[in-house]
Protein backbone atom coordinates (compact mmCIF):
# COMPACT_ATOMS: atom_id res chain seq x y z
CA UNK A 1 0.00 0.00 0.00
CA UNK A 2 1.42 3.64 -1.01
CA UNK A 3 2.15 5.88 1.97
CA UNK A 4 4.31 9.00 2.67
CA UNK A 5 7.74 8.21 2.68
CA UNK A 6 7.97 10.94 5.51
CA UNK A 7 5.05 10.79 8.08
CA UNK A 8 4.10 7.05 7.31
CA UNK A 9 0.49 8.63 6.76
CA UNK A 10 -1.61 6.14 3.59
CA UNK A 11 -2.68 7.35 0.73
CA UNK A 12 -6.62 7.79 1.69
CA UNK A 13 -5.16 9.84 4.60
CA UNK A 14 -3.56 12.69 2.60
CA UNK A 15 -5.25 14.58 -0.27
CA UNK A 16 -2.45 14.24 -2.40
CA UNK A 17 0.63 11.91 -2.56
CA UNK A 18 3.05 12.48 -4.89
CA UNK A 19 5.40 9.46 -6.25
CA UNK A 20 9.35 8.94 -6.54
CA UNK A 21 12.05 6.86 -7.78
CA UNK A 22 11.81 5.29 -4.45
CA UNK A 23 9.45 6.81 -2.23
CA UNK A 24 6.18 8.96 -1.56
CA UNK A 25 5.62 12.39 0.15
CA UNK A 26 2.31 13.56 0.73
CA UNK A 27 0.96 17.22 0.52
CA UNK A 28 1.31 17.81 4.26
CA UNK A 29 4.89 17.06 4.70
CA UNK A 30 5.04 19.18 1.13
CA UNK A 31 4.23 22.07 3.29
CA UNK A 32 6.41 21.52 5.94
CA UNK A 33 9.50 20.67 3.68
CA UNK A 34 8.33 24.34 2.23
CA UNK A 35 8.14 26.33 5.36
CA UNK A 36 11.61 24.45 6.45
CA UNK A 37 13.55 26.01 3.29
CA UNK A 38 11.63 29.61 3.19
CA UNK A 39 12.72 29.63 7.19
CA UNK A 40 16.62 28.88 6.42
CA UNK A 41 16.70 31.62 3.03
CA UNK A 42 15.08 34.33 5.20
CA UNK A 43 17.79 33.79 7.81
CA UNK A 44 20.42 33.86 5.21
CA UNK A 45 19.29 37.01 3.12
CA UNK A 46 17.22 38.65 5.01
CA UNK A 47 20.10 41.43 6.34
CA UNK A 48 22.61 40.38 3.88
CA UNK A 49 25.55 42.29 5.87
CA UNK A 50 28.08 41.18 3.39
CA UNK A 51 26.09 42.41 0.89
CA UNK A 52 25.18 45.61 1.98
CA UNK A 53 25.42 48.20 -1.01
CA UNK A 54 26.21 51.67 0.58
CA UNK A 55 25.31 54.99 -1.98
CA UNK A 56 26.82 57.62 -1.67
CA UNK A 57 25.21 61.04 0.36
CA UNK A 58 23.82 62.18 -2.89
CA UNK A 59 22.43 58.80 -3.64
CA UNK A 60 20.89 58.77 -0.29
CA UNK A 61 18.94 61.92 -0.57
CA UNK A 62 17.68 61.30 -3.81
CA UNK A 63 16.39 58.53 -2.56
CA UNK A 64 14.85 59.71 0.49
CA UNK A 65 13.23 62.82 -2.07
CA UNK A 66 11.25 60.14 -3.43
CA UNK A 67 9.55 59.49 -0.16
CA UNK A 68 10.05 62.75 1.92
CA UNK A 69 8.71 66.51 0.89
CA UNK A 70 11.22 69.17 1.30
CA UNK A 71 13.72 69.05 4.52
CA UNK A 72 16.67 68.96 2.49
CA UNK A 73 18.84 70.82 5.08
CA UNK A 74 17.63 67.69 7.53
CA UNK A 75 17.81 64.94 4.10
CA UNK A 76 21.42 65.97 3.86
CA UNK A 77 22.72 66.17 7.03
CA UNK A 78 20.90 62.97 7.63
CA UNK A 79 22.60 61.09 4.18
CA UNK A 80 26.10 62.10 5.42
CA UNK A 81 25.82 61.02 8.56
CA UNK A 82 24.27 57.39 7.37
CA UNK A 83 27.14 57.45 5.00
CA UNK A 84 30.23 57.44 7.25
CA UNK A 85 28.64 55.83 9.84
CA UNK A 86 28.17 52.52 7.44
CA UNK A 87 31.45 53.87 6.42
CA UNK A 88 33.10 52.82 9.34
CA UNK A 89 31.28 49.87 9.61
CA UNK A 90 32.86 48.38 6.15
CA UNK A 91 36.27 49.59 6.60
CA UNK A 92 39.52 47.46 6.97
CA UNK A 93 40.94 47.22 10.32
CA UNK A 94 44.17 49.42 9.96
CA UNK A 95 47.89 49.24 11.68
CA UNK A 96 46.60 52.99 12.79
CA UNK A 97 45.37 53.72 15.88
CA UNK A 98 42.49 55.99 14.36
CA UNK A 99 39.13 55.15 15.08
CA UNK A 100 36.10 56.54 13.94
CA UNK A 101 33.76 57.20 16.13
CA UNK A 102 29.61 56.56 15.13
CA UNK A 103 27.69 59.80 14.87
CA UNK A 104 24.19 59.35 16.49
CA UNK A 105 21.61 62.09 14.87
CA UNK A 106 19.11 64.15 17.19
CA UNK A 107 16.07 65.39 14.51
CA UNK A 108 14.61 68.31 16.09
CA UNK A 109 11.10 69.20 14.65
CA UNK A 110 7.12 70.08 15.17
CA UNK A 111 4.83 67.61 15.13
CA UNK A 112 4.47 65.99 11.53
CA UNK A 113 7.62 67.33 9.65
CA UNK A 114 8.81 63.81 8.97
CA UNK A 115 11.03 62.76 11.83
CA UNK A 116 9.97 59.27 11.93
CA UNK A 117 9.50 58.95 8.26
CA UNK A 118 13.40 59.93 7.68
CA UNK A 119 14.74 57.64 9.53
CA UNK A 120 12.47 54.79 8.65
CA UNK A 121 13.31 55.39 4.92
CA UNK A 122 16.67 55.13 5.33
CA UNK A 123 16.24 52.04 7.04
CA UNK A 124 14.07 50.60 4.17
CA UNK A 125 17.19 52.06 1.52
CA UNK A 126 20.00 50.13 3.77
CA UNK A 127 17.48 47.14 4.46
CA UNK A 128 18.91 46.93 8.18
CA UNK A 129 16.96 46.14 11.07
CA UNK A 130 15.07 48.89 12.51
CA UNK A 131 12.88 49.64 15.45
CA UNK A 132 10.88 53.08 16.94
CA UNK A 133 10.69 53.01 20.46
CA UNK A 134 8.71 55.68 22.65
CA UNK A 135 10.96 57.32 25.47
CA UNK A 136 7.90 58.28 27.03
CA UNK A 137 7.13 54.56 28.51
CA UNK A 138 10.91 54.10 29.64
CA UNK A 139 11.97 54.33 33.19
CA UNK A 140 14.84 53.50 35.18
CA UNK A 141 15.12 49.64 36.01
CA UNK A 142 13.15 48.33 39.09
CA UNK A 143 10.56 51.23 37.98
CA UNK A 144 6.92 50.99 36.77
CA UNK A 145 7.48 51.44 32.71
CA UNK A 146 10.33 49.37 30.29
CA UNK A 147 13.25 49.23 31.04
CA UNK A 148 15.94 50.99 28.65
CA UNK A 149 17.35 47.38 27.65
CA UNK A 150 13.74 46.95 25.92
CA UNK A 151 14.78 49.06 22.87
CA UNK A 152 17.26 46.53 22.45
CA UNK A 153 14.70 43.64 23.01
CA UNK A 154 12.64 45.51 20.00
CA UNK A 155 15.29 45.36 17.29
CA UNK A 156 16.26 41.70 18.07
CA UNK A 157 12.69 41.08 17.40
CA UNK A 158 13.11 43.47 13.78
CA UNK A 159 16.40 41.17 13.18
CA UNK A 160 14.36 37.64 13.88
CA UNK A 161 17.06 37.81 16.82
CA UNK A 162 20.06 37.88 14.45
CA UNK A 163 22.62 39.09 16.60
CA UNK A 164 24.87 40.27 13.87
CA UNK A 165 22.40 42.20 11.89
CA UNK A 166 20.96 43.86 15.06
CA UNK A 167 24.27 45.09 16.01
CA UNK A 168 24.09 46.84 12.54
CA UNK A 169 20.54 47.94 12.74
CA UNK A 170 18.76 51.61 13.15
CA UNK A 171 17.21 52.26 16.61
CA UNK A 172 15.10 56.01 16.29
CA UNK A 173 13.91 57.19 19.75
CA UNK A 174 10.93 59.40 19.44
CA UNK A 175 9.51 61.47 21.69
CA UNK A 176 13.05 62.22 23.22
CA UNK A 177 11.84 65.77 24.27
CA UNK A 178 9.51 64.22 27.16
CA UNK A 179 12.35 63.09 29.24
CA UNK A 180 14.21 66.39 30.00
CA UNK A 181 14.20 66.96 33.53
CA UNK A 182 12.29 69.86 34.34
CA UNK A 183 15.01 72.25 35.01
CA UNK A 184 18.27 73.30 34.00
CA UNK A 185 19.53 72.59 37.08
CA UNK A 186 20.07 68.81 38.42
CA UNK A 187 16.99 67.35 40.28
CA UNK A 188 17.03 67.22 43.71
CA UNK A 189 14.47 64.06 44.19
CA UNK A 190 14.66 61.08 42.26
CA UNK A 191 13.75 61.98 38.32
CA UNK A 192 13.09 58.21 36.93
CA UNK A 193 11.37 59.07 34.03
CA UNK A 194 12.78 62.21 33.04
CA UNK A 195 16.73 62.13 33.77
CA UNK A 196 17.30 58.58 34.98
CA UNK A 197 16.53 57.25 31.61
CA UNK A 198 19.15 59.69 30.39
CA UNK A 199 21.84 58.64 32.47
CA UNK A 200 20.36 55.30 31.46
CA UNK A 201 20.54 56.34 27.85
CA UNK A 202 24.62 57.34 27.93
CA UNK A 203 26.07 53.29 27.66
CA UNK A 204 23.52 52.39 25.08
CA UNK A 205 24.38 55.58 22.57
CA UNK A 206 28.29 55.37 23.04
CA UNK A 207 28.73 52.06 22.65
CA UNK A 208 28.73 49.03 25.54
CA UNK A 209 27.90 45.22 25.44
CA UNK A 210 24.58 45.20 26.85
CA UNK A 211 22.91 42.04 28.44
CA UNK A 212 19.12 42.09 26.55
CA UNK A 213 15.98 40.12 27.65
CA UNK A 214 14.40 37.86 24.66
CA UNK A 215 11.27 38.88 24.95
CA UNK A 216 11.57 41.88 27.16
CA UNK A 217 10.11 42.31 31.11
CA UNK A 218 11.53 42.62 33.84
CA UNK A 219 14.94 40.97 34.49
CA UNK A 220 15.37 38.20 36.59
CA UNK A 221 18.49 36.33 37.97
CA UNK A 222 17.57 33.02 36.49
CA UNK A 223 16.40 34.97 32.79
CA UNK A 224 18.22 33.83 29.90
CA UNK A 225 20.02 36.85 28.47
CA UNK A 226 21.25 37.57 25.01
CA UNK A 227 24.74 40.15 25.03
CA UNK A 228 23.97 42.85 21.78
CA UNK A 229 27.50 44.86 21.46
CA UNK A 230 25.69 48.53 20.73
CA UNK A 231 28.71 50.11 19.32
CA UNK A 232 27.86 49.39 15.70
CA UNK A 233 24.08 50.40 15.99
CA UNK A 234 22.81 53.90 14.97
CA UNK A 235 20.90 55.86 17.18
CA UNK A 236 18.61 58.75 15.71
CA UNK A 237 16.62 60.42 18.18
CA UNK A 238 13.52 62.78 17.63
CA UNK A 239 11.49 65.30 19.60
CA UNK A 240 9.29 67.89 18.69
CA UNK A 241 10.83 70.26 22.08
CA UNK A 242 7.63 72.48 22.10
CA UNK A 243 8.84 75.61 23.75
CA UNK A 244 12.59 75.53 22.82
CA UNK A 245 11.96 78.82 20.58
CA UNK A 246 11.53 80.92 23.94
CA UNK A 247 15.23 79.26 24.72
CA UNK A 248 16.87 80.28 21.52
CA UNK A 249 15.47 83.69 21.92
CA UNK A 250 16.70 84.39 24.80
CA UNK A 251 20.03 83.06 24.22
CA UNK A 252 20.14 85.11 21.10
CA UNK A 253 18.92 88.48 22.26
CA UNK A 254 21.32 88.24 25.44
CA UNK A 255 24.12 87.31 23.79
CA UNK A 256 24.22 90.77 21.91
CA UNK A 257 26.57 93.65 22.12
CA UNK A 258 26.70 96.77 20.01
CA UNK A 259 24.73 98.43 17.58
CA UNK A 260 26.36 95.57 14.65
CA UNK A 261 25.19 92.38 16.99
CA UNK A 262 21.66 94.52 17.01
CA UNK A 263 21.49 94.45 13.15
CA UNK A 264 22.14 90.51 13.51
CA UNK A 265 19.13 90.19 15.92
CA UNK A 266 17.05 92.09 13.24
CA UNK A 267 17.87 89.84 10.33
CA UNK A 268 16.60 86.60 12.48
CA UNK A 269 14.05 84.68 11.14
CA UNK A 270 11.39 84.99 14.31
CA UNK A 271 8.93 82.99 12.07
CA UNK A 272 10.98 79.79 12.07
CA UNK A 273 13.37 80.36 15.60
CA UNK A 274 14.01 76.44 15.55
CA UNK A 275 16.94 76.82 12.53
CA UNK A 276 19.41 78.45 15.05
CA UNK A 277 19.02 75.97 17.42
CA UNK A 278 22.11 74.82 19.16
CA UNK A 279 23.16 72.07 21.53
CA UNK A 280 23.36 74.93 24.32
CA UNK A 281 19.78 75.24 23.98
CA UNK A 282 19.30 71.25 24.30
CA UNK A 283 20.72 71.43 27.49
CA UNK A 284 18.39 74.36 28.86
CA UNK A 285 15.74 72.78 27.71
CA UNK A 286 16.92 69.78 29.73
CA UNK A 287 19.00 67.75 28.38
CA UNK A 288 21.94 66.50 30.12
CA UNK A 289 25.13 67.64 28.63
CA UNK A 290 26.46 63.96 28.63
CA UNK A 291 23.76 62.94 26.01
CA UNK A 292 23.83 65.57 24.04
CA UNK A 293 27.85 65.04 23.55
CA UNK A 294 26.94 61.58 22.37
CA UNK A 295 23.94 62.90 20.08
CA UNK A 296 26.68 64.82 17.70
CA UNK A 297 24.73 65.49 14.63
CA UNK A 298 21.73 68.06 15.42
CA UNK A 299 19.69 68.39 12.31
CA UNK A 300 16.28 70.62 12.63
CA UNK A 301 13.12 70.16 10.26
CA UNK A 302 11.34 73.44 9.23
CA UNK A 303 7.55 73.84 9.45
CA UNK A 304 5.43 72.40 6.59
CA UNK A 305 4.49 75.61 4.76
CA UNK A 306 1.23 75.57 2.06
CA UNK A 307 2.87 74.29 -0.68
CA UNK A 308 5.01 71.51 1.17
CA UNK A 309 1.88 70.12 2.50
CA UNK A 310 0.34 70.07 -1.42
CA UNK A 311 3.03 68.16 -3.08
CA UNK A 312 2.60 65.72 -0.10
CA UNK A 313 -0.47 64.79 -1.12
CA UNK A 314 0.10 63.82 -4.14
CA UNK A 315 4.26 63.27 -4.94
CA UNK A 316 5.61 60.74 -2.96
CA UNK A 317 6.18 57.54 -4.17
CA UNK A 318 3.75 56.38 -0.90
CA UNK A 319 1.91 59.60 -0.61
CA UNK A 320 -1.55 59.44 0.52
CA UNK A 321 -3.67 60.06 -2.24
CA UNK A 322 -1.82 57.25 -4.37
CA UNK A 323 -2.97 55.19 -1.20
CA UNK A 324 -6.36 55.73 -1.60
CA UNK A 325 -6.39 55.07 -5.44
CA UNK A 326 -4.71 51.56 -4.57
CA UNK A 327 -6.92 50.87 -1.90
CA UNK A 328 -10.08 51.62 -4.12
CA UNK A 329 -8.73 50.00 -7.12
CA UNK A 330 -8.57 46.52 -5.20
CA UNK A 331 -12.68 46.97 -5.40
CA UNK A 332 -12.19 47.96 -9.08
CA UNK A 333 -13.18 51.36 -8.42
CA UNK A 334 -11.56 54.01 -10.34
CA UNK A 335 -11.21 56.95 -7.61
CA UNK A 336 -9.65 60.77 -8.66
CA UNK A 337 -9.64 63.90 -6.62
CA UNK A 338 -10.40 67.33 -8.68
CA UNK A 339 -7.94 69.96 -7.63
CA UNK A 340 -9.87 71.93 -5.71
CA UNK A 341 -10.50 69.34 -3.27
CA UNK A 342 -7.13 68.71 -2.50
CA UNK A 343 -6.95 72.49 -2.27
CA UNK A 344 -9.60 72.28 0.59
CA UNK A 345 -7.70 69.34 2.58
CA UNK A 346 -4.29 71.90 2.64
CA UNK A 347 -6.89 74.55 3.53
CA UNK A 348 -7.80 72.41 6.91
CA UNK A 349 -4.42 71.00 7.69
CA UNK A 350 -2.91 74.80 7.60
CA UNK A 351 -5.78 75.47 9.48
CA UNK A 352 -5.66 72.64 12.29
CA UNK A 353 -2.18 73.48 12.23
CA UNK A 354 -1.58 69.02 12.31
CA UNK A 355 1.61 69.06 9.68
CA UNK A 356 1.47 66.19 7.58
CA UNK A 357 0.36 64.00 10.03
CA UNK A 358 -2.86 65.59 9.77
CA UNK A 359 -3.68 65.18 6.46
CA UNK A 360 -4.14 61.83 6.70
CA UNK A 361 -6.75 62.33 9.32
CA UNK A 362 -8.81 65.35 7.29
CA UNK A 363 -8.36 62.66 4.48
CA UNK A 364 -9.78 59.92 6.72
CA UNK A 365 -13.34 62.11 7.61
CA UNK A 366 -13.77 63.16 3.96
CA UNK A 367 -13.28 59.07 2.62
CA UNK A 368 -14.72 56.80 5.49
CA UNK A 369 -18.21 57.12 4.07
CA UNK A 370 -17.03 56.08 0.38
CA UNK A 371 -15.02 53.60 1.67
CA UNK A 372 -17.82 51.89 3.52
CA UNK A 373 -20.47 52.22 0.94
CA UNK A 374 -18.61 52.09 -2.03
CA UNK A 375 -17.60 48.73 -2.41
CA UNK A 376 -21.69 47.24 -2.06
CA UNK A 377 -22.92 49.92 -4.48
CA UNK A 378 -21.30 48.42 -7.56
CA UNK A 379 -19.97 51.80 -8.94
CA UNK A 380 -16.96 51.46 -11.46
CA UNK A 381 -15.67 55.45 -10.81
CA UNK A 382 -15.55 58.10 -8.05
CA UNK A 383 -14.29 61.91 -7.81
CA UNK A 384 -14.18 63.50 -5.06
CA UNK A 385 -15.11 67.50 -5.48
CA UNK A 386 -14.47 70.30 -3.35
CA UNK A 387 -18.05 69.98 -2.57
CA UNK A 388 -17.84 66.86 -1.43
CA UNK A 389 -14.93 67.29 1.13
CA UNK A 390 -16.79 70.07 2.26
CA UNK A 391 -20.11 68.19 3.12
CA UNK A 392 -17.96 65.76 4.92
CA UNK A 393 -16.03 67.88 7.15
CA UNK A 394 -19.08 68.73 9.30
CA UNK A 395 -18.32 70.72 13.02
CA UNK A 396 -18.35 67.25 14.65
CA UNK A 397 -15.22 65.85 12.54
CA UNK A 398 -13.52 69.41 12.79
CA UNK A 399 -14.01 69.13 16.45
CA UNK A 400 -12.35 65.68 16.77
CA UNK A 401 -9.28 66.76 14.02
CA UNK A 402 -8.87 69.56 16.86
CA UNK A 403 -8.72 67.25 19.90
CA UNK A 404 -6.55 65.20 17.91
Amino acid sequence: MDRCSFCGKEKKDTNLLIAGMDGHICDHCIEQAYAIVEEEFKKDSEFDLNGLKLLKPKEIKEFLDQYVIGQDQAKRILSVAVYNHYKRLTQKVSSDETEIEKSNIILVGQTGTGKTLLARTIAKMLHVPFTIVDATVLTEAGYVGEDIESLLTRLLQAADYNVEAAERGIVFIDELDKIARKGDNPSITRDVSGEGVQQGLLKLLEGAVVNVPPQGGRKHPEQKMIPVNTKNILFVCGGAFDGIEKKISKRLNTAVVGFGAQKQIDNLDRENMLQYISPQDLKSFGLIPEIIGRLPVLAYLEPLDRQALRNILTEPRNSIIKQYIKLFKLDDIELSFDDDALEFIVDKAVEFKLGARGLRSICESIMIDAMFDSPSDGIKELVITRDYATQKIDPSSTQRLKAS
